[in-house]
C-alpha cells in the first residue's frame, strides 16, 4: 500500500470509485484495475491456466467465478446478458442439467494432490466420501491462483499486496486431522497455507546454530565471568529456560488483607438480615408511609449492595514479564515474531474533539515501542470534517521528526504536548549531549506545528457558501455530512513513510465510512465496526487496541504489556481482550466530582479479574480480532467418560465399543472427519451472510494469526475496503447483533464485553507501575454530570434489551455467577436513582411533619444499627486497605454516588422508560474535550446550565429548611423534644454533606448562582414546605368544648 497516493472515495452500493490526488484531476480508480466483475465489482481473476476467466463463451460477458458458481449452484444457471445457460468450465462442481461427459471427469485430476494423500482418501469408508468431495468442492469453487500441472506438491506463489504481508493460514486441508477450528461460514476466495517458524522447526534450529546466536551465548557466557559465577554448562539452555517461562504472573492479595475482609462481608450480611428482619417486624403506625417507604428504599439498598460486593470477593493483582517477552519473540539478528496491531482512533466532531488532541494521540501511537512494520494506525472520522483530514496530513509530516526523536532518546510520554509540559527536570539522567540542543530544536517544531492546526482550526469555524474545497479544486467529498461517500487516505506506510532519518515509520490510515439518509449508523460501535473490516482488508492483525481520540499512550511498552498475556502459550488463546485503567490529566488535586473514578477501577475491576475477567469500559482495551468476529475460545482436552462393569448401575454404564465406533475414531485419528467437522461443512454457506458479501474480508476471518489475503493490487485492496465501509454493507449480516461492537446501546462497550464473556472468554486486566494510557475528563459539573448521564441511559437500554444479563446467556453456562452479578449490578444501578431519591427526602418530611421512619429503640434493638454501621466503616476500610486506594478518593466516590444517584440517574431512568415505553429517542452528545489554555481548573468553576442540576438543588433546600424548621420546633417546645430530634438531623445531614460538592460547584468561583437555579429550587421547596405545615402545622392545636354535652352556654 502506498502512502500519499490520494484520497479514495466511493460508494459500492453506486459503483462509485474515484481517486483523488493531490494536484490532479479525479481519475476513476476502474482503470486501475483491469477487467471488473459486473455483478460484484471484483477483479475478473485468472483460470487455472492463467487465461483470463470467462463464464459465457457467447458473449463474453464479465464475470467472475465466484458469481459464476453462485449464479449455477443457487441461480437461474443463465448468463445475465445473452440468456444463454452456462456450460461447466474446468475446475468447477456439476450441477443437476449438466451434459454427462464420456471421458474420465477432470475434476479428479484438476489439483495437484500427493499420491498418499490420495491413498488415504481412497481408505476412507463410504460414509466420509461426501465431507471429502464437499471439501474438494470448497477449494475448486473459489480458487483463483494457477496450479501446476505435474504431480508435485502445490507450490504456493506469494502474497504481493504488501512488503508487511504476514505468513498466513487458513486453507481447509484435504485429508488431514488438523483442527479446522470453530468456522461457522463459507469461504469465497482461496487463502493460501504458508509455514510459520516455531520453537523445533527446521527452520528455527537452522537461525539457533547462526552465528547471531553463537554471539549472544558468547555474551551471556562473558556476563557469568564478570559475575564471578561459574558458568553453565549450557548456557543457550538456560536462555531458552528464561523463554518459556510464564509471560505473566497471577498474584493473589496477602491473606492477612483479604481474609478480614472476607469476614467482615460476611458479617455484615448477617447483620444486615437481622437489620432488615427488624425494621419489617416493628412498623411505626403513626406514620407509616414514611416507615413503608424507608422499609422499601433499604430492602432495595441491601439488595444493590450485594451485586457490588460479591464480585470483588476474589481480588488479584498480575505481573508481566517484558523481558521474557523479547526472549522469546525477539531474537537478535532475526525478524520480530511479535504479532501485529492495529489501533484505532475514533473522533466525530472537531470542534469539540480538538485537533490538537487527537493529532497527540496518532503521535503517541506512531511512537509506540513496537516493531513498526507490526503497528498501523487507523483513525475514524465519522463526521466527515475536512479540518480532521487535513489535521491528520499535517500529524503525518510532523511524525517523520517527532518518532525518530522519541526512539532516540527513549522519552515518555510520547505525546509531544504532555511531554513539553511536564514541570520536571528534562536534564535528569539523559548523558546525551546533544539531547539539549535537539530537545530545543523539537520543542520549535511542535511549536510551530500547533500554529499550523490552529490556523486550521481557525480556518474551519467560517464554512464557505459553496462548500470547502481541496488543494486540487475538488469538492470536498464530505461537505454534506450526513451524505457523502466512504472516504480512505493512507497517510504513512511502507511505501513513502520513512522519517527523516530514513527509518520505516508505521502505517497511518485516515478513514470515513459512508452515510446516506436511511440508513442506521449506530454511531460509535457501527464506526468501530467499518474501523474492524477495513483494518481486516488491509493489514489484518490478529489484535486490535482501541483509543478515544483524547486518550493517548502514556506508556510506550503498553502493548507489549498486553502481549505478555495474548501471546502467552499456556493461557493467552482464551484470552478475548486486556483492558487497562483509565488514568486522567487535568483534574483537580481534590478530585471534586471523582472524575479518576478510583474506586472502579482500583477495586471493582480487580475483584472482576479474579472471576472472569473485568468488562470493557470502552477504551484503553486490547482486543483480540477472532473473539470480535464471534468465535468461540479454543476448548481444552475432554475428560474421559466414566467406565465401569454392570455390577452396579449407581456408577455408570459400562462403554461398549462396537466395531463400527472404534473404526470411526481410527479413521478420525488417520485424518478422517468427525461429528464437529460435518457440522463445520454444513455451516460453511453461511459466511456472507454472517460476516457480509466481501470475499477478501470473509477470507480474512479465517486467518487466526492474521495476514492480508491474497490480492491482484493494492487498487483492489482499496476498492475492497471502500466496499466494507459502504452503508448497506451491514444489511441482513450478523455486523452488531453477534460480531464486533454490539448494538442496542449508547454505551456499547458493556455489551460487546458481556457478549464475550457469554461465549466463554475470559478477560483480563492490566494495570503497569506507568499508566498505559492518559486522557482528559470533563471536570466541570454539568459536563460531569451529561457523562453520567449518558452511562446510566446506556444501562437502561441494555436492561430493557434482549442482551439483558438478567435473563441472557443462560444457555451455554459460560458466564460465571459472580460475573453475572456485575454485569447485572451494572445495568440495573440507575434504578436506586427512584429509592435514593426518596430516601434523601425523608429528613426533611420528618422534620417538617415532627414523625420518623423508625418507632422507639430499645437497647437491645440499637445494637443492630450499632453493628451495621461498624460493619460498613469496617468493611470501606479493610477494602482501602488491601486496594491501595486513599480515603479521600474513597469518600469522593461516595459524595458523587448520591450526587449523579439523584439528578444524571433520575434522568436516564426516565429518558429509558421513555424509549422504551413511547418510543422517543435521546441524542447521543459528543462530550467536549477543550480545555481554557488560561486558566488549569477555569473550567472547574465555569457554570452551565442544565435541568440535571434542578434536582439535588432542591434536596439540598429543603432539607435546610427542614434543618431550620426542625430545631425551632425544639426550641419552642422544650427540653423533651431535643431527644427525637438528634436522629432527624443525623439523618438530614448526612443527606447534606454527601451533596456538599455539588453545592460548592453551584456557587462557582464568585460564590453566585444563577437566578434560574435558584428560582426553580426555591419554588419547589417552598410549595412542598408549606404543603406540609398546612397538613401537620408546628403549633399546638387548641381543643374547645364538646358542644354536644355541655351546651352552647358551657
Amino acid at each position: 500500500m502506498e502512502a500519499s497516493a490520494g484520497l479514495v472515495a466511493g460508494s459500492h452500493n453506486r459503483n462509485e470509485l474515484v481517486l483523488i490526488r493531490g494536484h490532479e484531476e479525479p481519475k476513476p480508480l476502474k482503470a486501475l484495475n483491469g477487467q471488473v466483475c459486473e455483478i460484484c465489482g471484483d477483479e475478473i481473476g485468472l483460470t487455472v491456466d492463467g487465461d483470463l476467466f470467462v463464464a459465457c463463451n457467447e458473449c463474453g460477458f464479465p464475470v467472475c467465478r465466484p458469481c459464476y458458481e453462485y449464479e449455477r449452484r443457487e441461480g437461474t444457471q443463465l448468463c445475465p446478458q445473452c440468456k444463454t445457460r452456462y456450460k461447466r468450465l474446468k475446475g468447477s462442481p456439476r450441477v443437476e442439467g449438466d451434459d454427462d461427459e464420456e471421458d474420465v471427469d477432470d475434476i479428479e485430476h484438476e489439483f495437484n494432490i500427493d499420491d498418499e494423500q490420495n491413498q488415504k482418501q481412497q481408505q476412507q469408508p463410504q460414509q466420509n466420501k461426501h465431507i471429502t468431495e464437499a471439501m474438494l468442492y470448497g477449494k475448486m469453487s473459489y480458487g483463483r491462483g494457477p496450479e501446476d500441472e505435474d504431480s508435485s506438491p502445490p507450490q504456493f506463489p506469494p502474497i504481493i499486496t504488501s512488503a508487511r504481508s504476514r505468513q498466513v493460514s487458513g486453507e481447509f486441508p484435504i485429508s488431514n486431522g488438523h483442527n479446522l477450528g470453530e468456522i461457522s461460514s463459507s469461504l469465497h476466495k482461496r487463502v493460501h497455507p504458508y509455514p510459520v517458524s516455531e520453537p523445533g522447526s527446521g527452520r528455527w534450529d537452522e537461525k539457533r546454530d547462526g552465528v547471531v546466536w553463537k554471539e549472544r551465548v558468547e555474551e551471556y557466557k562473558s556476563k557469568q565471568s564478570l559475575l564471578g559465577g561459574e558458568p553453565d554448562d549450557d548456557p543457550d539452555m538456560s536462555i531458552m529456560d528464561e523463554a518459556r517461562q510464564p509471560l505473566s504472573r497471577k498474584v493473589s492479595i496477602a491473606s492477612s488483607k483479604i481474609n478480614p475482609y472476607r469476614m467482615v462481608i460476611v458479617i455484615r450480611l448477617v447483620v444486615l438480615g437481622f437489620f432488615l428482619r427488624y425494621r419489617i417486624l416493628n412498623p411505626v403506625h403513626d406514620a407509616i408511609g414514611l416507615w413503608l417507604t424507608s422499609v422499601i428504599c433499604e430492602i432495595w439498598f441491601a439488595f444493590s449492595w450485594i451485586l457490588d460486593q460479591f464480585p470483588k470477593w476474589f481480588p488479584i493483582d498480575r505481573e508481566t514479564y517484558l523481558d521474557r517477552l523479547s526472549l522469546r519473540y525477539e531474537r537478535e539478528g532475526e525478524p520480530s515474531m511479535l504479532s501485529a496491531v492495529d489501533l484505532f482512533v475514533s473522533t466525530v466532531d472537531p470542534l469539540k474533539e480538538p485537533p490538537l488532541v487527537t493529532a497527540n494521540t496518532v503521535l503517541s501511537i506512531l511512537a509506540v515501542d513496537y516493531p513498526v512494520d507490526k503497528v498501523s494506525c487507523y483513525v475514524s472520522d465519522d463526521g466527515a470534517s475536512m479540518l480532521t483530514f487535513e489535521s491528520l496530513s499535517e500529524t503525518a509530516e510532523f511524525a517523520r521528526k517527532w518518532v525518530p526523536f522519541c526512539k532516540k532518546f527513549n522519552i515518555e510520554p510520547r505525546a509531544p504536548e504532555m511531554y513539553f509540559s511536564q514541570k520536571v527536570d528534562y536534564l535528569k539522567d539523559k548523558v546525551q549531549p546533544t539531547f539539549v540542543k535537539e530537545r530545543r530544536a523539537m520543542k520549535r517544531e511542535y511549536e510551530e506545528f500547533k500554529v499550523r492546526i490552529n490556523a486550521l482550526v481557525a480556518k474551519a469555524m467560517k464554512v464557505p457558501p459553496e462548500g470547502w474545497i481541496m488543494q486540487d479544486g475538488t469538492p470536498w467529498p464530505g461537505n454534506n455530512t450526513r451524505d457523502h461517500p466512504g472516504m480512505i487516505q493512507v497517510f504513512l506506510g511502507h511505501s513513502g513513510g520513512h522519517d527523516t532519518e530514513g527509518n520505516e515509520l508505521p502505517r497511518l490510515v485516515y478513514v470515513s465510512r459512508e452515510k446516506r439518509p436511511g440508513f442506521h449508523h449506530h454511531k460509535k460501535a457501527g464506526a468501530m465496526n467499518a474501523l474492524v473490516r477495513v483494518s481486516a482488508v488491509l493489514t489484518n492483525a490478529p489484535f486490535m487496541l482501541n483509543l478515544d481520540c483524547d486518550h493517548y499512550i502514556n506508556n510506550s511498552k503498553a502493548i507489549r504489556e498486553a502481549m505478555c498475556f495474548l501471546m502467552d502459550p499456556q493461557t493467552g488463546r482464551k484470552v478475548c481482550y486486556v483492558q487497562f485503567p483509565q488514568r486522567f490529566d487535568g483534574i483537580d488535586k481534590h478530585d471534586r466530582y471523582a472524575n479518576r473514578n478510583t474506586v472502579f477501577f482500583d477495586i471493582n475491576m480487580k475483584g472482576l479479574d479474579g472471576i472472569q475477567g473485568p468488562v470493557y469500559v470502552g477504551t484503553g482495551c486490547v482486543f483480540r480480532r477472532q473473539a470480535l468476529y464471534g468465535y468461540n475460545p479454543p476448548k481444552g482436552p475432554k475428560r474421559p467418560k466414566m467406565v465401569s462393569c454392570d455390577c452396579c448401575p449407581c456408577f455408570g454404564r459400562r462403554k461398549k465399543l462396537n466395531k463400527s465406533k472404534g473404526g470411526s475414531n481410527e479413521q478420525a485419528a488417520d485424518g478422517g472427519f468427525d461429528d464437529d467437522d460435518k457440522e463445520l461443512l454444513m455451516s460453511q454457506m453461511n459466511f456472507d451472510r454472517r460476516f457480509g458479501q466481501s470475499a477478501a474480508f470473509v477470507t480474512s476471518t479465517l486467518m487466526e494469526e492474521g495476514g492480508v489475503p491474497p490480492s491482484s493490487s493494492p487498487a483492489a485492496l482499496l476498492k475492497e475496503a471502500i466496499h466494507v465501509i459502504s452503508c448497506g454493507y451491514e444489511d441482513k449480516t450478523e455486523w452488531g447483533s453477534e460480531l464486533g461492537w454490539i448494538y442496542g446501546s449508547i454505551t456499547e462497550d458493556i455489551l460487546t464485553g458481556f457478549k464475550m464473556h457469554c461465549r466463554g472468554w475470559r478477560s483480563i486486566y492490566c494495570m503497569p507501575k506507568r499508566p498505559a494510557f492518559k486522557g482528559s475528563a470533563p471536570i466541570n459539573l454539568s459536563d460531569r454530570l451529561n457523562q453520567v448521564l449518558r452511562w446510566a441511559l446506556g444501562s437502561v437500554e441494555i436492561f430493557f434489551s434482549r442482551h439483558s444479563p438478567v435473563w441472557y446467556g443462560y444457555k451455554n453456562g459460560h458466564l460465571k455467577w459472580l460475573e453475572r452479578f456485575a454485569y447485572v449490578n451494572t445495568t440495573i444501578y440507575p434504578f436506586t436513582a427512584l429509592p435514593l431519591l426518596a430516601y434523601c427526602t425523608l429528613p426533611a418530611v420528618c422534620l417538617l411533619s415532627g414523625k420518623f421512619i423508625m418507632p422507639t429503640i430499645s437497647t437491645f434493638a440499637s445494637l443492630f444499627f450499632i453493628a451495621l454501621f461498624i460493619s460498613i466503616f469496617a468493611t470501606g476500610i479493610l477494602e482501602l486497605r488491601w486496594s491501595g486506594v486513599s480515603i479521600e478518593e474513597w469518600w469522593r466516590n461516595e459524595q458523587f454516588w448520591v450526587i449523579g444517584g439523584v439528578s444524571a440517574h433520575l434522568f436516564a431512568v426516565i429518558q429509558g422508560l421513555l424509549k422504551v415505553l413511547a418510543g422517543i429517542d435521546t441524542n447521543f452528545t459528543v462530550t467536549s474535550k477543550a480545555t481554557d489554555d488560561e486558566d488549569e481548573f477555569g473550567e472547574l468553576y465555569a457554570f452551565k446550565w442544565t435541568t440535571l442540576l434542578i434536582p439535588p438543588t432542591t434536596l439540598l433546600i429543603i432539607n435546610l429548611v427542614g434543618v431550620v424548621a426542625g430545631i425551632s420546633d425544639a426550641i419552642n417546645n422544650g427540653y423533651q423534644s431535643w431527644g427525637p430530634l438528634f436522629g432527624k438531623l443525623f439523618f438530614s445531614f448526612w443527606v447534606i454533606v454527601h451533596l456538599y460538592p455539588f453545592l460548592k460547584g453551584l456557587m462557582g468561583r464568585q460564590n453566585r448562582t444563577p437566578t434560574i437555579v435558584v428560582i426553580w429550587s426555591v419554588l419547589l421547596a417552598s410549595i412542598f414546605s408549606l404543603l406540609w405545615v398546612r397538613i401537620d402545622p408546628f403549633v399546638m392545636k387548641t381543643k374547645g368544648p364538646d358542644v354536644k354535652q355541655c351546651g352552647i352556654n358551657c
